[in-house]
């Protein structure tokens, strides 16, 4: 059985510019803040850009700090 990744290209397309697009606002969001709840910069920007989908969404839930 062999998989024809071409039908698979609808749905991998928006899932990989959602991706991207998300790990990019995190990584901007991390260098304006300068306060987190939970560890530092470098560590938040290791989680954002290297841990898919999740990193992003763990620096919403429980890095980012107050303004």
């Amino acid at each position: 059985m062999q998989v024809d990744i071409q039908e698979y290209i609808p749905v991998l397309i928006p899932l990989i510019i959602l991706q991207i697009g998300l790990a990019l606002y995190a990584i901007v969001d991390v260098f304006k803040h300068p306060h987190y709840k939970f560890g530092n910069r470098t560590l938040w920007l290791i989680v954002c850009a290297f841990i898919s989908f999740l990193g992003p969404i763990l620096y919403f839930a429980f890095g980012k700090g107050e303004d």
